[in-house]
This record gives structure tokens, C-alpha cells and sequence, in this order.
């Protein structure tokens, strides 16, 4: 009997030739040039963070308001949300020389806007209100106003400190095959180490049984960036990245999984539920419905960063992605991931923006010169292009099926295909 099958294809062009044009390329933290603030803070201005506290049913992304006063207000008066809420030079790395005057503030926000954002009127009433979408980054949160602008910032007053509920929560999953058909493998991220709690997936076929598989933990360093800003103010605590194997699964089913963490009093963490359908028996009359793009990059759905003016097509993609999501089997993204650029904690934000479409379906994932190029460190241009990450941000996200993940080359097979 003659075989057939089909490959269902959607390329999501946004070629690497076009990325840097207007500024798609850069990191709009960048423009911050925080190593040069000073403090100027002043008695009648206020910043207040409401609620408190978030994520009190579980979830792992909220929207907080931020209402803020100063009698001296200028049009390019910004807020900066900080994570963790504490941020003077306390914070700060050691220095090599002890007279080397530390900077008051060496680390970057992990997003910003200008006070006026809501209220056009700012400059003249000295009051805003401004609303953020925070996600879950293992660390509370503090909010900042600042005068002369994002080039010579003045710190004029901070906020209290909000925090979720559970700021070690495992969140963000990441599916990718793995080294055979039938192996899918799940990454997350969590404030758990493997001292404090025992990673591990519940997974079963849906309607089931579940069976639990553990997992591997993976963190990361300062000393393990290249250069400057991941090593300076875009550092910032990655957390640990888990991954499970969960092997031997059964062609074309639905399973269900959720992330746990095993505390040492006994007691567990649990992630929600999410589910998957497996790979087709390699050789199976089937359709592959596969997307495959490139230079996506991350966006704020709230409007931080500048928003409009830095890759506004990475929500678009994402949610277009979404809306298709029961008519896709497997992802490609593959290369230029998130533009972090050197500012870790926009690593999280871009887990969790593919989050809806990670947890479903596999998103293999390949390196590009914002993943990976830095001089000298082995990277195939010699330009600054990943602002220090040198690879490792990618390659401890996201789990790829290849002997050397630093290298990045591998085949996967899906169905009647094997995708190199």
C-alpha cells in the first residue's frame, strides 16, 4: 500500500537582515544609563505600590498600581520597577580597589515608564497613576521615580515592597523533544534549590494514572557572563532551571503534567496543570503542522519600555501563535530569542510570554548572534552582539537535544520528519 503524509509548514519570516533596522534589535533598557544615578530624594514626593502582596490565588502574573506625587515634575520623569525591591550600592559586587567609589545604584530595572504615560496633564499636577503587569521572578519588587530622565537619572523617592505570594513558585514550562521520538522533556524555572525542595513532573495520560519523574537543576553565575551588561547592571539572579525527561511515551496522546517541588518537611509545591499531545510513531500517516521563525524578541503588554518604539511584533507573533495553537504540533524558533542583550531578568519575561505556547507543544530552539556572540569566547562573529550572555542564558533556559548543548546542533524527529 502506498504511504503518503503531509508537512503543514508556517514560516514566520522576520529576517535577521531586518532586525536591527529602527531599533529592533536593541535593548530598550539599555538607554538607562543607571551606573550614574544619583540620589536626590525629596520630602513632599511619594511613590505607593498597591497591592502588597499578589498572586494570593496561584497566579504568576498580575497587574499593580502605582500612584505617585512630586512637586517638581518634568516631562522625562520615569518610574523603574525594581527586582529584588532593594537596589542601593549595598547590592553592589565587591570592588577591586577599596577607595573605588561604588555607584548608588548597579543594577538595571527590569522595565520602566515615563511618569506622563497616564496622564498627560503630569507636568502640571505632579500626579500619576501608573499600572504594571508583574510577573513572578523569585524576588519582591519596589518602584522608583526618578527626574533628568533615562541619560542622568536623579532618584527621588522608592516605593514600599510588593511581592508575590510565593516568589519560589515553579512557573514557566518549556517543552522540547527530546533525544528520541517518544521522550518529551519539560523545563522550568523556580526560587527552589535542590537543597530546599526535590524538582520533579506528575505526568500521566490524561484520565489516568500519573507517575512522577524527577529532575536535573541547572543555575548559573555572575562569573559565568562574558562581559558587560550581564556581568554589570543587567545582571540579575536566574533562579534554577529544572528539566524532566518524561520517557516512553505513547504516540498521539494527550498527556497532562504539572512542575512539584518536594519541600524538606515533607510538605509540596505544585505548579498548575497543563497537557501536551505526544509525537506520532515516527513513519505515521500524519500532518505535521510546524512553524518555524526567527527574531522574535519579547514585548510588554503593559506598555513598559517604550513599547511601541522596540519589537512590537513579538506580541503579535506570540499571540497569533496562540490563537493557531490547536492547529500546530511543534515550534522552531530559531535564533534571536528574547534581545535580552545582556539584561537576564528579560529572560523571564520572555518565558513567560511564550509560556501558552511552550507548555503545549515543543519549542526547540536554536542560538543566534543575540544568544551567543561575544569576542573571544568562541562565537562565530566577533561582535557584542549578546551583551555578555556568551550562550549560557540560552542554552540553561531551554533545553535542546544535541550531545553539546553550548554548540547547539541537533536533530529531532517528529512524526514522518527529522528536523536538523
Amino acid at each position: 500500500m502506498e504511504q503518503s503524509f503531509q508537512l503543514l509548514t508556517i514560516f514566520l519570516i522576520l529576517g535577521s537582515a531586518c532586525a536591527h533596522i529602527g531599533g529592533f534589535g536593541e535593548q530598550p533598557l539599555s538607554k538607562i544609563a543607571i551606573e550614574k544615578a544619583t540620589l536626590n530624594l525629596h520630602d513632599s514626593a511619594s511613590v505607593k505600590a498597591f497591592p502588597p502582596v499578589i498572586g494570593l490565588q496561584g497566579e504568576d502574573t498580575q497587574w499593580v498600581t502605582v500612584a505617585l506625587e512630586y512637586p517638581n515634575p518634568a516631562a522625562d520623569d520615569w518610574v523603574g520597577v525594581f527586582s529584588p525591591a532593594k537596589f542601593n550600592s549595598a547590592t553592589c559586587p565587591p570592588v577591586d580597589d577599596p577607595e573605588e567609589q561604588k555607584p548608588y545604584i548597579c543594577t538595571a530595572p527590569i522595565k520602566y515608564k515615563y511618569a506622563k504615560d497616564s496622564n498627560p496633564d503630569y507636568t502640571k499636577t505632579g500626579k500619576a497613576s501608573l499600572k504594571f503587569l508583574l510577573i513572578n521572578q523569585r524576588a519582591d519588587f519596589s518602584f522608583a521615580l526618578f527626574s533628568g530622565g533615562l541619560s542622568n537619572p536623579k532618584l527621588v523617592a522608592v516605593s514600599n515592597f510588593i511581592s508575590f505570594a510565593n516568589p519560589k513558585a515553579p512557573v514557566y514550562p518549556r517543552l522540547a523533544q527530546g533525544k528520541s521520538w517518544n521522550e518529551m522533556t519539560v523545563t522550568w524555572t523556580s526560587g527552589y534549590d535542590i537543597n530546599e525542595a526535590i524538582p520533579f513532573v506528575e505526568w500521566g495520560i490524561m484520565g489516568e494514572l500519573r507517575t512522577r519523574a524527577p529532575a536535573g537543576t541547572l543555575t548559573f553565575d555572575r562569573s559565568s557572563m562574558c562581559g558587560s551588561p550581564a556581568r554589570t547592571v543587567g545582571w540579575r539572579d536566574p533562579g534554577f532551571i529544572h528539566t524532566s525527561f518524561l520517557k516512553n511515551l505513547w504516540p498521539n496522546v494527550v498527556y497532562i503534567y504539572r512542575m512539584g517541588h518536594r519541600l524538606v518537611d515533607g510538605s509540596f509545591i505544585w505548579s498548575k496543570f497543563y497537557s501536551f499531545r505526544s509525537s506520532p510513531y515516527p513513519g505515521q500517516d500524519s500532518l505535521q503542522r510546524v512553524i518555524i521563525f526567527g527574531d522574535m524578541g519579547k514585548g510588554e503588554r503593559d506598555g513598559s519600555n517604550e513599547y511601541s518604539n522596540y519589537q512590537p511584533g513579538a506580541l503579535n507573533t506570540t499571540d497569533q501563535i496562540i490563537r493557531d495553537l490547536n492547529n500546530i504540533d511543534i515550534v522552531f524558533h530559531i535564533g534571536d530569542l528574547s534581545y535580552a542583550n545582556g539584561y537576564i531578568s528579560q529572560w523571564d519575561q520572555f518565558t513567560s510570554q511564550v509560556e501558552p505556547i511552550a507548555s503545549t507543544v515543543p519549542y526547540m530552539v536554536g542560538s543566534g548572534n543575540h544568544e551567543r556572540d561575544w569576542p573571544d569566547s568562541g562565537s562565530f562573529y566577533d561582535q557584542n552582539d549578546s551583551g555578555g550572555e556568551c550562550g549560557v542564558l540560552a542554552e540553561t533556559m531551554f533545553y535542546v537535544p544535541a550531545e553539546n548543548r553550548a554548540k547547539f546542533w541537533y536533530s529531532t524527529d517528529y512524526g514522518m520528519f527529522r528536523f536538523w
